[in-house]
């Protein structure tokens, strides 16, 4: 029997994701990652007995991962566990109040009414709204692939009506008053590379999405996630090769042909589903020859997402007190995203995002040890400025700051760190401008006016990924992988290669 070959760009979740549903559909797949590991963004980084994921952790919408697994006859018990987090965020303010974001709707408006009773209401106006916005964005449109402008024409109506064309700030202004409460409810589009400011209000379905399935954590780490999903793969006859980075798409006949990778292999295949930034994928992997959209200029053009820098670090100490996850929001709101987003300068002042999961998970430090990390959020590399230059005074702030707050004693126990910046997205991850996030979730960069699935420019050419539609976050990428899927030629019976079947243990 021969199967029709599909080559996989990367082994980030939208890659392996991708993977798994080719390999059910009958293709005959493989994967090719440019790193020494799997998980692209989320990867992993492991010093004297910490254990860090570089990347994303927060596990929101875990059905989408289950459902890979089931798809193909397995558990996802049997690879990894995920459990839920208590809060899902807490939110500290510069005047020392917090405010500990769940699920739980009670909960919510209790600490409203602490806030400003006024919001009560309002906030509960604002979650049936988020509640009918994901009824549309998410429940009807996730992987719905935009390949024509009619797919966007259709749903126009529907978003004006739901007030899409506001951005989520304005949104959550017009039903709440109280600031520090509106920061609460617009920090999330943060975490998919979006400007609260700018960002289309569509996005406030990621507020019905963590209230309706809560958040999540992988026992492991994120990595765990990547791993069990590379476990699965080898057992229903996929293979990740590692240290293979593409460096070229041939393109014949305006068809991929393959991938050539930087040793000189080339590995045919019928086609090609792109994990990698799309903005990376068509300037530095496709001749412009064979670009009549996607030109370095159309994607110059293009916003990239800001970028990050980020501190993993490992104590000889704990504190209890904290949560797993916290938003340490700094003076400015607007003032300082504006900076990030717009004006692209390192501002004197941070916002952060203090990762700490041995709340959750001892095993990713020693005995009586803490692994953490913090992240900042940045400009991208726009912005001409020199992180070899910078780094370690921008480090040293952020850590003096932590000790000074959340983390007392912090400088005297540390053990271990590691510093990543935009430098790191734009030259091991291979994103353009160092953007964290691919493209900025603007409204006109979604859904149509995104990169699309299928390639406009080079058949048989298909990406999935942050870069894509429906965008990054773990529920986006893994979702882009259902709409890719719904845009590849199918096969027939003789073409199809048959998958594996049974239980993990049946496979050892």
């Amino acid at each position: 029997m021969s199967a029709r070959k599909a080559i996989v760009i990367g082994s980030g979740l939208g890659g392996l994701a991708a993977a798994v549903r080719l390999r059910h559909a009958g293709w005959d797949t493989t994967v090719v990652e440019a790193m020494d590991q799997p998980g692209g963004r989320a990867a992993v980084f492991r010093e004297a007995g910490f254990s860090f994921d570089a990347g994303p952790t927060v596990v929101t919408a875990p059905y989408l991962i289950d459902e890979l697994f089931e798809l193909v006859g397995r558990e996802r018990s049997d690879y990894f566990d995920i459990v839920p987090v208590d809060p899902f965020y807490r939110v500290c303010f510069p005047d020392g109040s917090t405010f500990d974001y769940v699920g739980d709707e009670e909960r919510i408006l209790e600490q409203i009414e602490q806030f400003n009773p006024a919001d009560v209401e309002g906030y509960r106006r604002l979650a049936d709204h988020a509640r009918r916005i994901f009824a549309v964005g998410y429940e009807e449109l996730v992987d719905v692939p935009f390949d024509s402008a009619w797919d966007m024409i259709r749903i126009i109506p529907q978003m004006m009506k739901l007030s899409s064309h506001r951005t989520v700030y304005g949104l959550v202004s017009s039903y709440i008053r109280d600031e520090r409460l509106r920061q609460v409810f617009t920090f999330q589009p943060l975490l998919v590379g979006g400007n609260p400011f700018n960002t289309t209000s569509i996005y406030m379905l990621i507020h019905w999405l963590e209230r309706k399935w809560g958040v999540h954590f992988a026992i492991g780490g994120t990595t765990s996630i990547v791993h069990g999903l590379v476990r699965l793969l080898a057992d229903i006859g996929v293979e990740v090769r590692c240290n293979a980075p593409v460096a070229e798409i041939p393109v014949e006949d305006g068809r991929a042909t393959g991938v050539r990778l930087e040793s000189g292999e080339f590995l045919p295949a019928d086609i090609v589903v792109s994990n990698a930034d799309p903005s990376f994928v068509y300037t530095k992997l496709i001749d412009p020859a064979h670009r009549r959209k996607h030109t370095d200029r159309a994607i110059a053009r293009k916003k990239q997402s800001m970028s990050l820098f980020v501190i993993y670090f490992g104590a000889k100490k704990t504190w209890p007190e904290l949560a797993h996850h916290m938003i340490i929001l700094g003076p400015r709101y607007r003032e300082l995203l504006d900076d990030i987003f717009e004006k692209k300068v390192l501002a004197e002042d941070f916002s952060l995002y203090l990762h700490a999961p041995t709340r959750t998970d001892p095993s990713l430090a020693p005995d009586g040890h803490e692994a953490f990390y913090v992240l900042s959020p940045v400009p991208n590399n726009r912005s001409g400025l020199d992180w070899d230059e910078l780094r370690e005074e921008y480090c040293d702030r952020i850590l003096d700051f932590l000790d000074r707050t959340h983390l007392p004693g912090l400088k005297e126990n540390l053990v271990v760190k590691k510093v990543v910046d935009p430098d790191y997205f734009q030259g091991t991850l291979r994103s353009v401008d160092g953007a964290a996030f691919g493209l900025e979730p603007r409204l006109t960069q979604s859904a149509y006016f995104r990169f699309h699935n299928r390639s406009e420019d080079v058949e048989q050419l298909y990406f999935v990924g942050a870069g894509t539609h429906p965008g990054a976050g773990m529920p986006g990428v893994i979702s882009s992988a259902k709409a890719t899927m719904r845009v590849l030629p199918e096969l027939s019976a003789e073409e199809r290669l048959p998958v594996p079947s049974g239980t993990r243990d049946a496979a050892e």
